[in-house]
């Protein structure tokens, strides 16, 4: 066990990025078509494929999820994905040939940066070539490069964010592990505790509610589409497609319990799931419990972030 979504059987993960041009991409891939579903709960959502994981629909399995920032743009980089899945001869057979099924999901990264580079078809294809089942790198990586969060008190007054992974192991051989990009507009906080780690600054530095300045100002100073948090849990367990978007949508719980507020007008919020079918299990026992991962990769993807683009991050200062 390394403690990331790589423990799951069956799921591998890569990044690429441009650490000048502050964004990234990261593609999590499946050894063999894995079940998925999805449930988006941000109203400023960039998806691709998203509507191919409704349980009424017919593929029933993917191949890779892609997971990038650059906002629509970005979504680019699933066609990197795809080009390097077809060369190693993975695809849904339609008879003339083979189709990755790759959904992906972007989240805005253009203020932090350059607004001009993206990720690409070309950042795809090396982040799906660097996929492995090691120890996930977190913190300015891959989807993480370009996120921050706090952006209610303005852009500038915002702090440095990232990508967390997390897993564990239960009774019974349950694996369960959850990969997340934050680039939330409000904070992000423990859930145990309620300390706030990272979010909004005043002037002087300190860290701010972010319910505290939306009493105050609301979101004048924000621009709609600039944020969304986006991520992927993922299981061992034999899984429908009805099953997976449950799953999906309770693991958006572990989004309510680090970061406020969540699901907003301005953000896109976006999580998969995937089930690896090696074990049986209770769907809603896998949906509560990637929650509770869920909420942990959050965490360790704003503890992780480094300084970068102007803004502190949480190992930088004292809140």
């Amino acid at each position: 066990m390394n403690g990331t979504i790589t423990d799951v059987p069956g799921i591998l993960v890569g990044h690429a990025e441009d650490n000048e041009a502050l964004t990234g991409c990261t593609v999590i891939l499946a050894e063999r078509p894995a079940v998925c579903g999805v449930d988006v709960r941000g109203s400023a959502p960039g998806t691709r494929e998203t509507d191919l994981l409704d349980p009424i629909n017919l593929v029933n399995s993917v191949h890779a999820i892609c997971l990038s920032g650059g906002s629509a743009y970005g979504l680019d980089a699933a066609s990197g994905v795809m080009q390097y899945l077809e060369e190693k001869g993975v695809g849904l057979d339609t008879g003339f040939g083979l189709v990755p099924i790759v959904p992906a999901a972007v989240l805005f990264d253009l203020s932090v940066g350059n607004p001009r580079i993206r990720p690409t078809r070309e950042m795809g294809y090396l982040a799906a070539s660097r996929a492995s089942r090691q120890l996930v790198p977190e913190g300015n990586v891959g989807a993480g490069t370009g996120a921050t969060v706090g952006k209610l008190n303005g852009f500038a007054h915002a702090m440095k964010s990232g990508i967390g992974s997390a897993s564990r192991k239960y009774p019974g051989g349950l694996l369960i592990g959850a990969i997340v990009a934050v680039n939330a507009v409000g904070h992000v906080q423990e859930p145990d505790t309620g300390r706030i780690l990272a979010g909004p600054r005043d002037e002087d530095g300190t860290i701010l509610s972010s319910l505290n300045v939306m009493q105050k100002q609301a979101f004048s100073l924000i621009p709609p589409g600039t944020n969304t948090t986006i991520g992927v849990v993922a299981s061992n367990a034999i899984l429908t497609k009805a099953e997976a978007n449950k799953i999906a949508q309770m693991a958006h719980d572990g989004l309510a319990r680090t970061i406020c507020p969540i699901h907003t007008m301005y953000d896109g919020d976006t999580l998969f799931a995937m089930g690896t079918g090696q074990i049986e299990a209770s769907a809603d026992v896998i949906g509560a419990l990637s929650a509770e991962i869920l909420a942990e990769a959050v965490i360790r993807a704003v503890r992780a972030a480094k300084p970068a683009g102007g803004l502190p991050s949480c190992d930088s200062i004292k809140s």
